[in-house]
């Protein structure tokens, strides 16, 4: 044995992989992935068994419908680099996966038959704790009529509950247990929305259809039906704020009462001063314990109000807090409820 490796024809190695002859003589060209040998002469490719899972590779992310230079990342680039490219792929996936969706929808329901309504199958009790868990953050200025509106989005695996005042955004997300029609969204006031999960509560299951622009939302259970009027206006880009914060940089969990109790025992203020410690949470003088990792300290400031909003809205006995910046918005999310999650931006420390 003289240690040189066994070497397979581009035939072999083409079924070994799952690539075409022809695919891995144009991956050579490419430069993406040379043979191990070319004969002189003849112009054979061989490949070596060694080069097996890079081809494996190339192959399943070809077949994901990356672009060839997205492919040398990947295989030769930085993991960061990688993962940013494969992130980066994977949401235009999703949301051309949506938008082709919507368009046969859309056609299908046009068809004769097409009832041109929407409908989704929640459970009640779900329907309920949505509300309850958006709805606070709705609006009351104004000055921002659109505002004082929940946004009600349903797709084909999700119907998504959205509320802001401009200082927090809450959004609780639902699995529906049935979804047909096209995909939308309307805008129900947030004192009708607490009326109808006050009244859905009980049902089992509670069935809403949506029509056409401005017509009610229809919402019926075994205890009776009921039409709910919809608002005018166009909602904020939530999604847009989603995607443009910062990566959390600390992130802390605490006892939900414990902090709720902190900043309803400190004094009347337009702020409260928080500080994260290694496994301790500062709120203003009082001292909770928390889990956190890191021991560099972090000072940020709430307002109180707006703080135990959210945390009240929460569920179960723990919140997680994710920290960018003392002036970027903060996630709240319940540590048991990942699905719910609030944005709650901070205000100015208070003088020392």
């Amino acid at each position: 044995m003289d240690g040189t490796p066994e070497l397979m024809s581009i035939s072999a190695f083409a079924r070994r992989v799952g690539l075409a002859p022809s695919a891995l003589r144009f991956y050579d060209d490419c430069g993406v992935l040379h043979p191990a040998q070319v004969d002189g002469v003849t112009g054979y490719r061989s490949y070596s068994a060694a080069q097996q899972d890079r081809a494996v590779l190339l192959r399943s992310l070809r077949a994901a419908g990356l672009a060839l230079p997205d492919v040398v990342t990947v295989l030769d680039g930085p993991p960061d680099g990688a993962r940013a490219v494969l992130e980066r792929h994977r949401t235009a996936v999703r949301e051309n996966g949506r938008a082709a969706d919507a368009a046969i929808r859309a056609v299908l329901d046009g068809l004769p038959g097409g009832s041109g309504r929407s409908e989704f199958t929640l459970g009640g009790a779900e329907l309920a704790s949505a509300v309850r868990q958006v709805a606070p953050a709705a609006g009351r200025d104004s000055a921002y009529p659109v505002l004082g509106s929940v946004l009600v989005e349903f797709e084909e695996d999700e119907v998504r509950f959205v509320a802001t005042d401009r200082y927090r955004l809450s959004v609780r997300t639902l699995r529906p247990a049935a979804v047909s029609g096209p995909p939308g969204q309307v805008l129900i006031g947030a004192q009708a929305l607490v009326a109808l999960g006050a009244w859905a509560a009980r049902a089992a299951e509670v069935v809403l259809s949506a029509g056409s622009a401005g017509s009610p939302l229809l919402v019926r259970h075994p205890g009776g039906e009921r039409e709910v009027a919809v608002e005018a206006g166009a909602y904020p880009a939530y999604r847009e704020v989603l995607a443009a914060l910062a990566a959390p940089a600390h992130r802390v969990v605490v006892d939900r009462a414990a902090l709720l109790g902190a900043l309803e025992s400190g004094p009347d203020a337009v702020a409260v001063p928080v500080e994260l410690g290694r496994d301790r949470l500062l709120v203003g003088r009082v001292a909770l314990a928390a889990v956190r990792e890191e021991s560099e300290p972090v000072r940020l400031a709430f307002d109180p109000a707006v703080l135990a909003a959210a945390l009240e809205a929460g569920v179960g006995p723990d919140v997680l807090l994710e920290v960018s910046g003392p002036t970027l918005p903060v996630l709240v999310r319940s540590a048991d409820q990942g699905s719910f999650t609030t944005l709650v931006m901070p205000v100015a420390l208070p003088d020392a």
